[in-house]
């Protein structure tokens, strides 16, 4: 007999990883001798950067395989410290904690500012761990919908101004944007900034992406004058060096914030593995030519993509970054893409996970093969 477990409310209340599910459900059928097109996870299908490699391999041969300090090794630190500053941020070496995986420097922030009760807004569509990671720490949440506007937020200010308020303990701001690939203009993050000051909110800015867009710039928001002492801002290694499988990212704060979550830190993963801290440093310092590589292959799978799609009559919005697309598709887009699955054998993740009904989620961080195939495999079965 299984005994009766009692468990936690803030556990309950949240449910697994949608785009992991879809992409288990893919892995189930692979399992099954299915040839599945996965388009549902975010993960660069480029190898880590050889050198990346070399240097992890460099660190573990020099016996780099012990605990480092908690928020992380003095080297990468400062490398992060001069990566920022070359993006305009004047974040010092005491403001940094390296984590393992930037999932896990967004986890320590809401736990470290969200109370019972205190109000954090999301701009939808919305990464799905934010909403999650909001209600364990006890928050409610207040949304702005951008799915009218082509998923940018400057014809949404309005929104945005009537939802935040003097009440709002956090703003979540990710530029460019998983899942639509949005890149906010200066324009649309300065009001941000007004919006922050007038009500004196925190604003998280998930910038892991940055290294990804294409034609514009990203602009980072604690750079803006007036927001230096009110961003929080998130990075890590997964995206632009595709590194995703190392499990490295960081949050660089005001040192208050980050003697609150270095508390968590400490209490929960100790430190990031001390080669991978090393391995790091090399991606800070040494992959221009290969991020441009992947950036530029992941722009023209983009506009490959784009076309492709036009082609069978369906208009998408076209991104300006990360490696995402919001394809429209049923109003029941749960029901669109576990058919996509299920009988074209194309997996994508449905737009309501990310709080905007009426969409699917795919990457094209694949093959242009594997891309084509999964158009071909949707308009065959009737999804397009």
């Amino acid at each position: 007999m299984t005994r009766q477990l009692d468990f936690a409310d803030r556990v309950e209340r949240v449910e697994p990883s949608a785009t992991l599910a879809i992409s288990n459900l893919a892995s189930e059928l692979e399992a099954d001798g299915v040839d599945v097109v996965d388009l549902s996870v975010g993960e660069p299908d480029f190898p880590t950067p050889e050198n990346v490699v070399e240097a992890g391999k460099a660190a573990l041969d020099a016996g780099h395989t012990g605990y480092t300090p908690s928020n992380g090794i003095p080297e990468l630190k400062r490398a992060i410290v001069e990566k920022l500053e070359g993006d305009g941020l004047g974040y010092t070496t005491d403001e940094i904690i390296v984590t393992p995986g930037g999932k896990q420097a967004l986890y320590e922030t809401f736990q470290a500012l969200i109370d019972d009760g205190d109000e954090v807004v999301l701009l939808d569509p919305a990464w799905v761990s934010y909403e999650a990671m909001a209600k364990l720490a006890g928050g409610s949440l207040s949304r702005v919908d951008l799915s009218g506007s082509d998923f940018q937020l400057e014809p949404a200010l309005g929104e945005l101004a009537a939802a935040v308020s003097d009440d709002t303990e956090l703003l979540v701001v990710n530029s460019p944007s998983n899942p639509s690939g949005a890149v906010f203009t200066d324009a649309a993050l300065k009001r941000v900034r007004d919006i922050a000051v007038e009500h004196d909110v925190t604003v998280l800015s998930d910038e892991i992406y940055d290294a990804v867009t294409y034609g514009v710039e990203q602009t980072s928001l604690g750079a803006l004058e007036g927001m230096g002492d009110r961003t929080v801002t998130i990075n890590g290694f997964s995206k632009a060096y595709s590194m995703t499988g190392w499990r490295l990212g960081y949050v660089a704060a005001p040192e208050p914030l980050i003697e609150q979550a270095g508390k968590l830190h400490s209490h929960s993963v100790s430190c990031a593995a001390n080669f991978v801290q090393h391995a790091g440093v090399e991606a800070l310092r040494n992959t221009d030519e290969a991020v441009a590589e992947m950036r530029n292959a992941f722009e023209k799978r983009r506009d490959m993509l784009v076309d492709l799609f036009a082609e069978h009559g369906t208009d998408v919005p076209v991104p300006d970054g990360a490696f995402y697309m919001m394809l429209p598709v049923d109003d029941d887009d749960q029901a669109w893409c576990e058919g996509a699955i299920e009988e074209a054998h194309v997996a994508t993740v449905p737009g309501s996970a990310f709080g905007t009904p009426g969409y699917a989620r795919l990457s094209y961080a694949a093959s242009e093969e594997r891309l084509r195939e999964g158009v071909d495999r949707l308009a065959e079965a009737g999804y397009l």
